[in-house]
Protein backbone atom coordinates (compact mmCIF):
# COMPACT_ATOMS: atom_id res chain seq x y z
CA UNK A 1 0.00 0.00 0.00
CA UNK A 2 1.35 3.69 -1.04
CA UNK A 3 2.46 5.92 1.62
CA UNK A 4 -0.47 7.93 2.22
CA UNK A 5 1.59 11.02 3.77
CA UNK A 6 3.50 12.76 5.88
CA UNK A 7 3.94 12.20 9.52
CA UNK A 8 2.32 16.01 10.28
CA UNK A 9 2.63 18.34 12.87
CA UNK A 10 2.90 18.38 16.62
CA UNK A 11 -0.41 20.51 17.13
CA UNK A 12 -2.00 17.64 14.57
CA UNK A 13 -1.06 14.39 16.32
CA UNK A 14 -3.72 12.51 18.42
CA UNK A 15 -3.65 9.17 19.81
CA UNK A 16 -5.51 7.12 22.15
CA UNK A 17 -3.09 6.29 25.48
CA UNK A 18 -5.22 5.11 27.85
CA UNK A 19 -9.00 3.81 28.32
CA UNK A 20 -10.75 2.75 31.41
CA UNK A 21 -13.74 1.71 32.73
CA UNK A 22 -15.81 0.70 35.75
CA UNK A 23 -19.04 -1.05 36.20
CA UNK A 24 -19.58 -1.26 32.48
CA UNK A 25 -21.26 -4.17 30.51
CA UNK A 26 -19.07 -7.41 31.66
CA UNK A 27 -16.44 -5.13 33.83
CA UNK A 28 -17.52 -4.93 37.31
CA UNK A 29 -14.19 -3.68 38.66
CA UNK A 30 -11.95 -0.90 37.21
CA UNK A 31 -10.63 -1.89 33.81
CA UNK A 32 -7.46 -0.25 32.27
CA UNK A 33 -6.17 -0.96 28.81
CA UNK A 34 -3.18 0.65 28.19
CA UNK A 35 -1.64 1.51 24.77
CA UNK A 36 1.36 3.02 26.12
CA UNK A 37 4.83 1.54 25.09
CA UNK A 38 6.71 -0.16 27.47
CA UNK A 39 10.15 -2.09 28.23
CA UNK A 40 8.79 -4.95 25.92
CA UNK A 41 7.78 -3.11 23.16
CA UNK A 42 8.84 -3.52 19.63
CA UNK A 43 10.42 -0.46 18.86
CA UNK A 44 9.89 -0.89 15.19
CA UNK A 45 6.07 0.31 15.89
CA UNK A 46 6.28 2.54 18.74
CA UNK A 47 4.54 5.81 18.15
CA UNK A 48 6.58 8.50 19.65
CA UNK A 49 4.18 11.02 20.50
CA UNK A 50 4.44 14.93 21.86
CA UNK A 51 2.55 15.07 25.23
CA UNK A 52 2.88 18.81 26.25
CA UNK A 53 4.54 21.70 24.51
CA UNK A 54 8.57 21.83 24.33
CA UNK A 55 8.45 18.55 26.07
CA UNK A 56 9.78 15.04 25.69
CA UNK A 57 7.73 12.36 23.55
CA UNK A 58 6.43 9.46 24.61
CA UNK A 59 5.79 5.89 23.33
CA UNK A 60 2.33 5.23 21.68
CA UNK A 61 1.27 1.79 20.32
CA UNK A 62 -0.74 1.54 17.47
CA UNK A 63 -2.60 -1.85 17.85
CA UNK A 64 -3.83 -4.00 21.16
CA UNK A 65 -5.26 -7.52 20.50
CA UNK A 66 -7.51 -9.08 23.51
CA UNK A 67 -7.98 -12.71 24.00
CA UNK A 68 -9.67 -15.07 26.01
CA UNK A 69 -12.41 -17.85 25.74
CA UNK A 70 -15.79 -17.17 24.21
CA UNK A 71 -18.06 -15.41 26.34
CA UNK A 72 -15.16 -13.79 28.60
CA UNK A 73 -15.81 -10.33 27.76
CA UNK A 74 -13.67 -9.73 24.35
CA UNK A 75 -16.61 -7.90 22.70
CA UNK A 76 -17.54 -6.27 25.91
CA UNK A 77 -14.29 -4.01 26.08
CA UNK A 78 -14.84 -2.71 22.56
CA UNK A 79 -18.84 -2.15 22.97
CA UNK A 80 -17.93 -0.32 26.69
CA UNK A 81 -15.21 2.03 24.36
CA UNK A 82 -17.85 2.78 22.27
CA UNK A 83 -20.83 3.22 25.11
CA UNK A 84 -18.57 5.83 25.91
CA UNK A 85 -19.05 7.39 22.44
CA UNK A 86 -22.15 7.34 22.26
CA UNK A 87 -22.84 9.02 25.65
CA UNK A 88 -20.32 12.10 24.30
CA UNK A 89 -21.84 12.05 20.87
CA UNK A 90 -25.37 11.42 21.40
CA UNK A 91 -26.31 12.14 25.14
CA UNK A 92 -27.59 15.81 24.12
CA UNK A 93 -28.85 15.91 20.95
CA UNK A 94 -30.57 12.19 20.97
CA UNK A 95 -32.52 13.16 24.75
CA UNK A 96 -35.32 14.91 26.23
CA UNK A 97 -34.63 16.54 30.21
CA UNK A 98 -37.82 13.18 30.69
CA UNK A 99 -35.23 10.75 28.79
CA UNK A 100 -33.29 8.01 30.83
CA UNK A 101 -29.94 7.70 29.95
CA UNK A 102 -28.89 4.48 28.32
CA UNK A 103 -27.58 1.91 31.03
CA UNK A 104 -24.60 -0.63 30.15
CA UNK A 105 -23.75 -1.41 33.60
CA UNK A 106 -23.03 -5.20 34.81
CA UNK A 107 -26.25 -6.05 35.88
CA UNK A 108 -24.92 -9.69 37.84
CA UNK A 109 -25.22 -9.88 41.76
CA UNK A 110 -27.40 -8.13 44.24
CA UNK A 111 -27.34 -4.27 42.35
CA UNK A 112 -28.35 -6.01 39.32
CA UNK A 113 -27.36 -3.06 37.05
CA UNK A 114 -28.38 0.06 40.14
CA UNK A 115 -24.42 1.31 40.91
CA UNK A 116 -23.30 4.35 38.62
CA UNK A 117 -20.93 3.59 35.53
CA UNK A 118 -17.44 5.10 34.99
CA UNK A 119 -15.46 5.76 32.15
CA UNK A 120 -12.32 7.57 31.39
CA UNK A 121 -10.08 8.11 28.38
CA UNK A 122 -6.25 9.76 28.56
CA UNK A 123 -5.42 10.74 24.93
CA UNK A 124 -2.84 13.12 23.27
CA UNK A 125 -5.71 15.35 21.31
CA UNK A 126 -3.44 18.19 19.22
CA UNK A 127 0.03 17.21 20.62
CA UNK A 128 -0.95 17.75 24.14
CA UNK A 129 -2.26 15.33 26.58
CA UNK A 130 -5.90 15.75 28.18
CA UNK A 131 -8.03 13.67 30.53
CA UNK A 132 -11.45 12.85 29.73
CA UNK A 133 -14.06 11.22 31.95
CA UNK A 134 -17.46 10.87 33.42
CA UNK A 135 -20.09 8.68 35.87
CA UNK A 136 -23.16 8.33 35.49
CA UNK A 137 -26.33 6.20 36.19
CA UNK A 138 -29.85 5.29 34.16
CA UNK A 139 -31.29 9.16 35.45
CA UNK A 140 -28.34 11.58 35.38
CA UNK A 141 -24.86 12.56 35.06
CA UNK A 142 -23.31 12.35 38.78
CA UNK A 143 -19.77 13.77 37.79
CA UNK A 144 -17.50 14.76 34.60
CA UNK A 145 -14.09 16.24 34.22
CA UNK A 146 -11.78 17.37 31.73
CA UNK A 147 -8.07 18.75 31.87
CA UNK A 148 -4.66 18.76 29.66
CA UNK A 149 -1.29 19.08 30.06
CA UNK A 150 0.28 21.95 28.02
CA UNK A 151 3.29 22.38 29.93
CA UNK A 152 3.16 18.58 32.00
CA UNK A 153 0.75 20.24 34.90
CA UNK A 154 -2.52 20.02 35.00
CA UNK A 155 -4.63 22.68 33.56
CA UNK A 156 -8.71 22.21 34.49
CA UNK A 157 -10.69 22.56 31.55
CA UNK A 158 -14.30 21.79 33.84
CA UNK A 159 -15.25 19.77 36.63
CA UNK A 160 -18.90 18.63 36.84
CA UNK A 161 -20.50 17.35 40.06
CA UNK A 162 -24.25 16.93 39.16
CA UNK A 163 -25.43 20.33 37.94
CA UNK A 164 -22.66 22.21 39.45
CA UNK A 165 -20.38 22.77 36.78
CA UNK A 166 -16.54 24.75 37.83
CA UNK A 167 -14.75 26.01 35.39
CA UNK A 168 -11.88 28.33 34.69
CA UNK A 169 -12.55 32.45 34.78
CA UNK A 170 -11.32 32.68 31.73
CA UNK A 171 -14.22 30.11 30.06
CA UNK A 172 -17.62 31.30 32.57
CA UNK A 173 -18.73 33.80 30.13
CA UNK A 174 -17.93 31.32 26.90
CA UNK A 175 -19.86 29.11 28.62
CA UNK A 176 -23.05 30.37 29.72
CA UNK A 177 -24.64 29.37 26.26
CA UNK A 178 -23.85 25.61 27.35
CA UNK A 179 -25.05 26.22 30.87
CA UNK A 180 -28.53 27.64 30.02
CA UNK A 181 -28.79 24.38 27.90
CA UNK A 182 -27.58 21.36 30.09
CA UNK A 183 -29.81 19.32 31.15
CA UNK A 184 -28.85 16.64 34.55
CA UNK A 185 -28.93 13.55 31.67
CA UNK A 186 -26.84 14.87 29.20
CA UNK A 187 -23.29 15.18 28.92
CA UNK A 188 -21.31 18.87 29.38
CA UNK A 189 -19.01 18.09 26.40
CA UNK A 190 -21.85 16.90 24.65
CA UNK A 191 -24.21 19.78 25.62
CA UNK A 192 -20.73 22.26 24.42
CA UNK A 193 -20.14 20.66 20.98
CA UNK A 194 -24.15 21.43 20.60
CA UNK A 195 -23.59 25.38 21.59
CA UNK A 196 -20.27 25.51 19.72
CA UNK A 197 -18.14 26.33 22.22
CA UNK A 198 -14.71 26.31 20.76
CA UNK A 199 -12.65 25.67 23.65
CA UNK A 200 -14.72 21.87 24.03
CA UNK A 201 -15.09 21.48 20.04
CA UNK A 202 -12.08 19.38 19.65
CA UNK A 203 -12.58 17.17 21.67
CA UNK A 204 -16.04 16.65 21.25
CA UNK A 205 -14.82 15.93 17.77
CA UNK A 206 -12.23 13.43 18.94
CA UNK A 207 -15.02 11.36 20.23
CA UNK A 208 -17.27 12.09 17.11
CA UNK A 209 -14.71 10.60 14.71
CA UNK A 210 -12.76 7.64 16.79
CA UNK A 211 -13.84 4.44 19.02
CA UNK A 212 -15.86 3.48 15.40
CA UNK A 213 -17.21 -0.33 16.14
CA UNK A 214 -16.90 -2.28 13.41
CA UNK A 215 -18.80 -5.59 13.75
CA UNK A 216 -21.09 -8.06 12.71
CA UNK A 217 -24.33 -5.45 13.19
CA UNK A 218 -22.85 -2.98 11.09
CA UNK A 219 -21.85 -4.88 7.99
CA UNK A 220 -23.90 -3.66 5.76
CA UNK A 221 -22.92 0.02 6.99
CA UNK A 222 -18.88 -0.83 6.43
CA UNK A 223 -19.82 -1.63 3.18
CA UNK A 224 -21.55 1.01 2.32
CA UNK A 225 -18.40 3.06 2.82
CA UNK A 226 -15.89 0.68 1.05
CA UNK A 227 -18.58 1.46 -1.98
CA UNK A 228 -18.68 5.21 -1.36
CA UNK A 229 -14.68 4.98 -1.51
CA UNK A 230 -14.55 3.88 -5.39
CA UNK A 231 -16.51 7.15 -6.35
CA UNK A 232 -13.45 8.62 -4.89
CA UNK A 233 -10.48 9.29 -7.35
CA UNK A 234 -7.62 9.29 -4.66
CA UNK A 235 -8.68 5.99 -2.73
CA UNK A 236 -10.65 3.99 -5.76
CA UNK A 237 -7.07 2.52 -6.42
CA UNK A 238 -6.87 1.80 -2.70
CA UNK A 239 -9.76 -0.38 -2.53
CA UNK A 240 -8.60 -1.72 -5.78
CA UNK A 241 -5.46 -3.19 -4.75
CA UNK A 242 -6.46 -4.37 -1.40
CA UNK A 243 -8.53 -6.51 -3.21
CA UNK A 244 -6.42 -8.15 -5.47
CA UNK A 245 -3.93 -8.66 -2.70
CA UNK A 246 -6.09 -10.70 -0.94
CA UNK A 247 -6.16 -12.92 -3.32
CA UNK A 248 -9.57 -13.43 -4.07
CA UNK A 249 -9.48 -13.55 -7.76
CA UNK A 250 -10.44 -10.26 -8.27
CA UNK A 251 -9.58 -8.16 -10.82
CA UNK A 252 -12.08 -5.19 -10.89
CA UNK A 253 -14.81 -3.72 -9.27
CA UNK A 254 -18.08 -2.45 -11.46
CA UNK A 255 -20.19 0.04 -9.72
CA UNK A 256 -23.20 1.18 -11.31
CA UNK A 257 -25.15 4.34 -11.26
CA UNK A 258 -27.52 4.43 -8.33
CA UNK A 259 -31.05 6.42 -8.12
CA UNK A 260 -30.45 9.76 -6.43
CA UNK A 261 -32.45 8.64 -3.34
CA UNK A 262 -31.18 5.22 -2.95
CA UNK A 263 -27.32 7.18 -3.11
CA UNK A 264 -28.56 9.47 -0.39
CA UNK A 265 -29.45 7.15 2.13
CA UNK A 266 -26.27 4.66 1.21
CA UNK A 267 -24.35 8.51 2.38
CA UNK A 268 -26.06 8.09 5.51
CA UNK A 269 -25.41 4.61 5.91
CA UNK A 270 -21.96 5.04 6.17
CA UNK A 271 -22.28 8.31 7.92
CA UNK A 272 -23.23 6.30 11.05
CA UNK A 273 -19.98 4.93 10.92
CA UNK A 274 -18.43 8.12 11.31
CA UNK A 275 -20.57 10.05 13.52
CA UNK A 276 -22.03 12.04 11.22
CA UNK A 277 -25.46 10.34 11.51
CA UNK A 278 -27.68 9.87 14.58
CA UNK A 279 -28.81 5.76 14.08
CA UNK A 280 -32.28 7.00 13.86
CA UNK A 281 -32.40 8.86 10.99
CA UNK A 282 -30.26 6.21 9.11
CA UNK A 283 -31.71 2.62 9.77
CA UNK A 284 -29.48 -0.35 7.94
CA UNK A 285 -32.32 -1.78 5.79
CA UNK A 286 -30.35 -1.88 2.48
CA UNK A 287 -27.82 -4.84 1.03
CA UNK A 288 -24.73 -5.20 -0.36
CA UNK A 289 -26.87 -5.60 -3.68
CA UNK A 290 -28.66 -2.45 -3.20
CA UNK A 291 -25.07 -0.90 -4.22
CA UNK A 292 -24.95 -1.84 -7.42
CA UNK A 293 -21.31 -3.27 -6.73
CA UNK A 294 -20.16 -6.31 -8.99
CA UNK A 295 -16.77 -7.74 -8.40
CA UNK A 296 -14.84 -8.61 -11.62
CA UNK A 297 -13.02 -12.15 -11.41
CA UNK A 298 -10.75 -13.12 -14.27
CA UNK A 299 -10.71 -17.09 -15.09
CA UNK A 300 -7.63 -17.74 -17.75
CA UNK A 301 -8.92 -15.46 -20.71
CA UNK A 302 -12.68 -15.57 -19.48
CA UNK A 303 -13.97 -11.91 -17.19
CA UNK A 304 -16.93 -12.27 -14.83
CA UNK A 305 -19.01 -9.98 -13.01
CA UNK A 306 -20.34 -12.03 -10.01
CA UNK A 307 -23.57 -10.59 -7.91
CA UNK A 308 -22.76 -10.55 -3.83
CA UNK A 309 -24.66 -13.61 -3.50
CA UNK A 310 -22.58 -15.26 -5.78
CA UNK A 311 -19.64 -13.96 -3.30
CA UNK A 312 -18.09 -15.94 -0.19
CA UNK A 313 -18.66 -14.66 3.08
CA UNK A 314 -15.05 -13.88 3.52
CA UNK A 315 -14.86 -12.06 0.35
CA UNK A 316 -17.82 -9.70 1.60
CA UNK A 317 -16.69 -9.42 5.18
CA UNK A 318 -13.00 -8.00 3.51
CA UNK A 319 -14.54 -5.80 1.73
CA UNK A 320 -16.42 -4.18 4.59
CA UNK A 321 -13.22 -3.80 6.25
CA UNK A 322 -11.70 -1.94 3.62
CA UNK A 323 -13.32 0.79 4.30
CA UNK A 324 -12.84 1.59 7.91
CA UNK A 325 -9.16 0.85 7.53
CA UNK A 326 -8.48 3.24 4.89
CA UNK A 327 -10.76 5.28 6.84
CA UNK A 328 -8.71 4.89 9.42
CA UNK A 329 -5.45 5.65 8.31
CA UNK A 330 -6.23 8.57 6.51
CA UNK A 331 -7.50 10.02 9.48
CA UNK A 332 -5.59 8.95 12.31
CA UNK A 333 -8.27 7.52 14.00
CA UNK A 334 -9.25 5.14 16.28
CA UNK A 335 -11.11 1.69 14.95
CA UNK A 336 -12.42 -1.17 16.83
CA UNK A 337 -12.94 -4.69 15.12
CA UNK A 338 -14.73 -7.09 17.16
CA UNK A 339 -13.78 -10.89 15.84
CA UNK A 340 -11.34 -9.37 13.24
CA UNK A 341 -10.37 -13.07 12.31
CA UNK A 342 -14.58 -14.15 11.63
CA UNK A 343 -14.64 -15.18 7.97
CA UNK A 344 -11.08 -14.40 7.43
CA UNK A 345 -7.94 -16.61 6.42
CA UNK A 346 -5.44 -15.51 8.96
CA UNK A 347 -3.06 -14.08 6.20
CA UNK A 348 -5.86 -11.40 5.93
CA UNK A 349 -5.96 -10.73 9.57
CA UNK A 350 -2.50 -10.22 9.99
CA UNK A 351 -2.73 -7.47 6.53
CA UNK A 352 -5.13 -5.47 8.55
CA UNK A 353 -2.90 -5.67 11.86
CA UNK A 354 0.14 -4.97 9.85
CA UNK A 355 -1.14 -2.09 7.93
CA UNK A 356 -1.29 -0.36 11.28
CA UNK A 357 1.59 -1.30 12.80
CA UNK A 358 3.39 -0.27 9.59
CA UNK A 359 4.94 3.29 9.78
CA UNK A 360 4.83 3.68 6.06
CA UNK A 361 0.73 2.63 5.76
CA UNK A 362 0.04 4.34 8.42
CA UNK A 363 2.02 7.92 9.08
CA UNK A 364 -0.93 9.46 10.96
CA UNK A 365 -0.50 7.16 13.44
CA UNK A 366 -4.40 5.75 13.34
CA UNK A 367 -4.88 2.81 16.14
CA UNK A 368 -6.68 -0.96 15.42
CA UNK A 369 -7.95 -2.45 19.31
CA UNK A 370 -9.48 -5.91 17.86
CA UNK A 371 -10.32 -8.86 19.65
CA UNK A 372 -9.77 -12.87 18.33
CA UNK A 373 -8.94 -16.08 18.33
CA UNK A 374 -6.18 -16.00 16.08
CA UNK A 375 -3.26 -17.23 17.69
CA UNK A 376 -0.84 -16.97 14.40
CA UNK A 377 -1.20 -12.78 15.81
CA UNK A 378 0.80 -13.85 19.02
CA UNK A 379 3.21 -15.46 16.93
CA UNK A 380 5.89 -18.25 18.15
CA UNK A 381 9.17 -18.24 18.59
CA UNK A 382 10.50 -17.04 15.50
CA UNK A 383 8.10 -14.46 14.90
CA UNK A 384 6.03 -12.19 17.55
CA UNK A 385 3.12 -10.47 15.21
CA UNK A 386 2.25 -8.20 17.76
CA UNK A 387 4.09 -6.47 20.38
CA UNK A 388 4.14 -8.51 23.70
CA UNK A 389 2.99 -5.58 25.31
CA UNK A 390 0.16 -5.18 22.81
CA UNK A 391 -1.50 -8.58 23.77
CA UNK A 392 -4.29 -8.38 26.51
CA UNK A 393 -6.35 -11.36 27.68
CA UNK A 394 -10.07 -11.50 29.18
CA UNK A 395 -10.78 -14.06 32.16
CA UNK A 396 -14.64 -14.87 33.85
CA UNK A 397 -14.84 -15.00 37.27
CA UNK A 398 -17.04 -16.77 39.24
CA UNK A 399 -19.21 -14.47 39.70
CA UNK A 400 -19.63 -13.60 35.82
CA UNK A 401 -17.22 -10.25 35.73
CA UNK A 402 -14.76 -10.23 33.13
CA UNK A 403 -11.06 -9.25 34.29
CA UNK A 404 -8.90 -7.95 31.77
CA UNK A 405 -4.88 -7.94 32.04
CA UNK A 406 -2.14 -7.87 30.13
CA UNK A 407 0.70 -10.53 28.80
CA UNK A 408 3.00 -8.46 29.75
CA UNK A 409 2.10 -9.22 33.47
CA UNK A 410 3.49 -13.10 33.04
CA UNK A 411 6.88 -11.59 32.20
CA UNK A 412 7.17 -13.19 28.67
CA UNK A 413 10.98 -13.57 27.31
CA UNK A 414 11.73 -12.28 23.85
CA UNK A 415 11.73 -15.12 22.53
CA UNK A 416 8.75 -16.98 23.95
CA UNK A 417 6.43 -19.14 22.17
CA UNK A 418 3.31 -17.20 23.04
CA UNK A 419 0.91 -18.60 20.86
CA UNK A 420 2.03 -22.28 21.90
CA UNK A 421 2.07 -21.12 25.78
CA UNK A 422 -0.97 -19.67 25.87
CA UNK A 423 -2.61 -22.77 24.16
CA UNK A 424 -1.46 -24.54 26.83
CA UNK A 425 -2.89 -22.58 29.44
CA UNK A 426 0.52 -20.87 30.81
CA UNK A 427 -1.48 -17.06 30.78
CA UNK A 428 -5.17 -18.50 31.65
CA UNK A 429 -7.80 -17.36 29.85
CA UNK A 430 -8.51 -19.99 28.20
CA UNK A 431 -11.41 -22.62 28.22
CA UNK A 432 -11.90 -25.15 31.05
CA UNK A 433 -13.05 -28.15 29.07
CA UNK A 434 -12.93 -31.90 29.81
CA UNK A 435 -12.92 -34.27 26.73
CA UNK A 436 -13.96 -37.24 28.65
CA UNK A 437 -16.93 -35.11 30.18
CA UNK A 438 -18.04 -33.84 26.58
CA UNK A 439 -18.20 -37.28 25.33
CA UNK A 440 -19.99 -38.55 27.94
CA UNK A 441 -22.35 -36.30 27.64
CA UNK A 442 -22.66 -36.55 23.61
CA UNK A 443 -23.04 -40.10 23.78
CA UNK A 444 -25.61 -41.55 22.37
CA UNK A 445 -28.88 -41.90 24.44
CA UNK A 446 -29.77 -45.89 24.82
CA UNK A 447 -33.44 -46.96 24.17
CA UNK A 448 -34.73 -50.05 25.85
CA UNK A 449 -34.59 -51.45 23.03
CA UNK A 450 -30.76 -51.62 22.36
Amino acid sequence: MPDSGKQGHAHDISMLLCFRAINARSFREKTELSLLATRMSDESVVRKVPWRQKGQSIGVLPAAGIFGANASGKSNLLRAMRDMRTHVVSSFRQGTRDSRMPNWSFRLGKDQGKSPTTYEVDLVLDGIRHEYGFQLDSSRVLSEWACRYPHGREALLFRREQDEVELPSGQRAKAQATLGILRSNALFLSAAAAADHPTFLPLFAWFQRNLIFADVQTRTARQALTAELLDRDDQRQQVLELLREADLGITGVEKRELDPEIRDHLMRVSGVLRGEEDNTKAQVNVEFDDFEVRLVHQAGSDRMELSPGEESLGTLVWFGMIGPVLEALRDGTVLLADELDASLHPTLVYVLVALFQSKRSNPRRAQLIFNSHDLTLMGDSSEHRLGRDQIWFTEKDEDGGTHLYPLIDHEPRKGEAIGRRYLAGRYGATPIVSIRHLERIAEPVRSDED
